[in-house]
């Protein structure tokens, strides 16, 4: 085999010419399938002659459907490019406006710009409303071309001039607009929160997949629902864009379209400068095991590429890198004539008879609505597999000179008076002379066909979009008999508040109002959290049921899969977990069904590896249960320190609307579970939960009297010292797992050193703030009627204070100004390390021992307690004073 010998140029395009007609022929005599079969069949003959064939998953950079593969367009397209024209100024107008009233206001032109023709498509003959058959369209929409949609809801009558007016000025009396799309803020329009970048998509995946859940449990019609998502492609590089898409394949979700329009930028720059990004998705999406559709080029090419019967313009559209695409798309007629179609004397003579204008308005795909019905048609009607549609814009099209397909384009916003006018006059908005310098918004006459034309196509769609509706009813809360049993301890029995938790859960799941609603979410962790037993009782979800044999089949709780299977078994996903919960959690309002999420996962990996997806969550007004598992700094005993957690209850902080609960006992999980659902499923708070969970076995009290209440305000107390001659008064305050550790500090100061001891249960320091900063708020407001935070009720004037937990002494630091007298506290600030649970604890300096040793010295420090005292006690308990801080080891 020579592999060095040249052909000559003359043959090789015979060649070519003689191979191409065969497959002509072939095709036009017996179809794409026989072509396939052909192809396949060369392919393994090259390979078994040693032919080294380059993988690729990429078709040609030309458009998936080919013009004569094109379904009509239903629609007006004239009425069509009104209407569009329209909403491209008002949201242009709205941008400028707000920043030229309030420099710095920010807002964006460009993304909108680029995706206004496949918005309205969409918006025009496919996005089913929330009145359509089933409920409608699920449709994630991109957050940076929310001027679009404010613009378009304008027009439909949803949105006034005053809002527009005040878009990112959500505080004026005459009301405002979002930034971005924010339910939490616009709780009847916007129903995702698709910012941060890359949240949108993977929400999406899972939200496809839990509308087959519902449907394959018998709760919810969801076969006609399709799931949208819009995204861009400088998007894709998030981790959460792309992560999950082999799940969606995986599990067939044909209900799913992902939308990214490729207009080639990032904030920064070309996403791909020496690349084709388009290329690069198509790869990563067909091996995945999408179905992908591209469409790069307006029907202006058509002709050309039918012309191209040696496939050099093919050619050519596939080797022009995207930083040159981006150039191409701002340069005159000339420069495009001369630098693309240039490369080649064929390819020149192929647009000899086009102007230079003409060749400056060849549109990219994306801008053209017969290209974009096409695959959107193909993507709904596809079976089988979930659709990606790749779309060729020009970011800020239309925007003129300073703003398209620019690098800034990105940050622009505003423009001059020059580039409104160009604006009005290639967009035909009928704005005088005289006021466009003021960009004033535009309202089509009720009474014009284009009004008339846009309100009939979305009634005959089922009703405008984007829009939240809660239309509910709401769950009654289980009766007080499920949760009796954790009030009275558990007789000496030896368990962990992660048993405790799945015995009330695996109770709730019984009961025949609230068992068939919950959806346990699992990443992967189920027999650590001692939830095999929920396996065969419930069944693992999967869509095609169990097509294999378990190898612990034998086994009373092996593994099953089942078609109607109540647990998500994420594998390991926390982000896909976290999903998950999001589609669950917001059910309500989606699908007009409670649906009760308790996503239960390692605490380490919960609000620190997913906390962008938790503020999605509740900026969404999701409801449920996030439940951290093993948590807690010492009591994961031998992990380290990439397990164990002493600060994901100070990140719950930063969540306005999330209820945290550190329980230490069995009867404390209950009365916080029922508490929660409650709130959540019959008062319909907008409010969820996090509550941690700990492996460690111990004897489980019984509820020390009426303490509910204590416990749901975020402490009480748990008991009392017996008096002591010695007036010493010490007030322990513990939490989750060292509450133990504090009882037994409790014991050491009263019978070694004379000190009464209370005990106080800490189920919530988050609770306890934001109640005592509510009624700081209240007096700061209306002096003369001051009231007390309950957290300076609780604890008696006298005695020393010492608060300790598995978490962070910022914890116990955030209540100490309400106090009544100086707070001590002691955490778990520092890294993990990898050791048994005594150990882990002296490390700490949260153990007994270090707990009675500072309330002694908190006596000392308040002049009630000899220096001798205290270091003859110092030795007495074995406090090594030359230890290092476990802050800095």
């Amino acid at each position: 085999m020579n592999s060095d010998k040249l052909i000559p140029k003359e043959i090789e395009e015979l060649e070519n010419e003689e191979w191409l007609y065969s497959l002509d022929y072939v095709l036009q005599q017996w179809g794409p399938e026989r072509v396939v079969d052909l192809l396949r069949q060369l392919q393994i003959r090259a390979h078994k002659a040693g032919v080294d064939l380059p993988f690729t998953a990429n078709t040609p950079y030309i458009n998936t459907i080919n013009r004569a593969q094109q379904p009509p367009y239903p629609g007006n397209r004239e009425i069509e490019r009104i209407i569009k024209s329209v909403i491209r100024w008002n949201a242009m107008a709205m941008v400028v406006k707000a920043n030229r009233n309030s420099h710095g206001i920010g807002g964006h032109l460009a993304s909108y710009a680029s995706a206004a023709t496949l918005l309205e498509v969409g918006f025009n003959h496919f996005f089913k409303g929330k009145d359509a058959e089933q409920g409608g369209d699920i449709v994630f929409f991109q957050g940076h071309i929310a001027p679009g949609l404010y613009s378009r809801a304008f027009l439909e009558g949803r949105i006034t001039e005053d809002q527009l007016h005040n878009f990112r000025r959500e505080l004026n009396p005459k009301g405002g607009l979002s930034s971005y799309p924010h339910a939490w803020l616009m709780p009847n329009f916007w129903e995702f929160s698709t910012v941060s970048m890359g949240l949108g998509p993977i929400m999406a995946i899972y939200q496809a997949r839990f509308n087959r859940y519902l449907e394959d449990r018998g709760l919810k019609e969801t076969s006609k629902k399709k799931v949208w998502a819009f995204l861009g492609d400088g998007e894709t590089d998030e981790p959460e864009t792309l992560g999950a898409i082999t799940l969606a394949s995986r599990e067939h979700l044909d209900n799913l379209i992902f939308v990214i329009n490729c207009n080639l930028q990032r904030l920064d720059g070309p996403v791909r400068g020496n690349g084709k990004i388009v290329q690069e998705l198509e790869s990563a999406f067909k091996g995945a095991g999408w179905n992908v559709i591209k469409v790069l080029w307006g029907s202006e090419w058509d002709e050309l590429l039918e012309k191209d019967k040696k496939g050099k313009l093919v050619k050519r559209m596939g080797e022009v890198v995207d930083g040159q695409s981006q150039k191409f798309s701002i340069a005159p007629g000339d420069y495009v004539r001369n630098e693309f179609f240039g490369a080649d004397p064929e390819l020149l003579e192929m647009v000899s008879h086009l102007t230079d204008e003409q060749i400056r308005k060849m549109k990219r795909g994306g801008h053209d609505p017969e290209k974009v019905y096409a695959a959107y048609q193909e993507a709904v009607n596809h079976k089988g597999q979930p659709t990606v549609i790749l779309t060729s814009t020009i970011k800020g099209y239309g925007l003129g000179e300073s703003g398209e397909g620019k690098n800034i384009t990105h940050q622009q916003k505003k423009l001059n008076e020059d580039e409104l006018r160009e604006f009005r006059v290639r967009y035909g908005i009928p704005v005088s002379e005289e006021e466009v310098a003021n960009a004033p918004f535009y309202k089509l006459p009720e009474n014009s066909h284009e009004m008339q034309y846009l309100k009939k196509r979305r009634e005959e769609l089922g009703g405008f979009l984007p829009e939240r509706r809660v239309e509910v009813r709401p769950i009654k809360t289980p009766p007080e008999e499920i949760f009796a049993e954790f009030y009275t301890g558990s007789e000496g029995r030896e368990l962990s508040t992660t048993m405790a938790f799945v015995r009330l859960l695996s109770k709730l799941l019984k009961d025949k109002e609230i068992g068939k609603l919950i959806v346990p979410i699992i990443p992967d962790e189920a027999r650590t959290f001692g939830m095999e037993a929920l396996f065969r009782q419930l069944g693992i979800y999967s869509h095609v049921g169990q097509l294999y044999e378990p190898v612990d089949k034998e086994l009373l709780l092996y593994y099953k899969e089942a078609k109607d299977g109540q647990i998500l078994e994420e594998g390991i996903t926390e982000a896909g977990s976290m999903s998950s919960f999001i589609s669950a959690g917001t059910a309500y309002a989606t699908h007009g069904i409670n649906m009760m999420p308790f996503f239960i996962y390692y605490s380490m990996f919960g609000l620190q590896r997913v906390g962008d997806l938790v503020w999605a969550a509740a900026d969404m007004l999701a409801k449920g249960f996030m439940v951290g598992g093993t948590a807690g700094r010492t009591t994961l005993a031998g992990e380290g320190l990439q397990h164990q957690d002493g600060h994901s209850h100070l990140l719950a902080y930063s969540v306005p609307n999330m209820i945290a609960y550190d329980p230490a006992f069995a009867y404390e999980i209950a009365v916080i579970v029922r508490d929660g659902i409650r709130r959540m499923y019959e008062e319909q708070e907008n409010v969820f939960y996090y509550i941690t969970i700990m492996n460690e076995n111990y004897a489980m009290p019984a509820m020390p009297g009426d303490v509910k209440d204590g416990i749901l305000k975020g402490m009480y107390r748990f008991s009392k010292g017996k008096d002591k001659a010695s007036g010493l008064k010490a007030n322990l305050l513990g939490s989750g797992t060292i509450l133990n550790e504090v009882i037994k500090a409790a014991e050491i100061l009263e019978e070694k050193y004379g000190v009464s001891s209370d005990v106080y249960s800490v189920t919530s320091y988050k609770e306890l703030r934001r109640e005592a900063l509510d009624v700081e708020r209240h007096n700061l407001l209306n002096p003369g009627k001051e009231q007390t935070p309950y957290v300076s009720t609780v604890i008696d004037n006298d005695g020393v204070i010492v608060a300790a937990s598995d978490y962070v002494k910022t914890l116990p630091d955030s209540i100490a100004k309400w106090l009544p007298n100086r707070l001590y506290a002691l955490g778990t600030d520092g890294f993990g390390r990898s050791e048994a649970r005594e150990e882990l604890r002296d490390f700490f300096e949260v153990d007994a021992k270090h707990i009675a040793f500072a309330a002694l010295h908190a006596l000392y420090k308040e002049g009630k307690y000899s220096l001798s005292d205290l270091n003859k006690a110092m030795k007495g308990l074995n406090i090594d004073q030359k230890k290092i801080n476990p802050m800095h080891a």
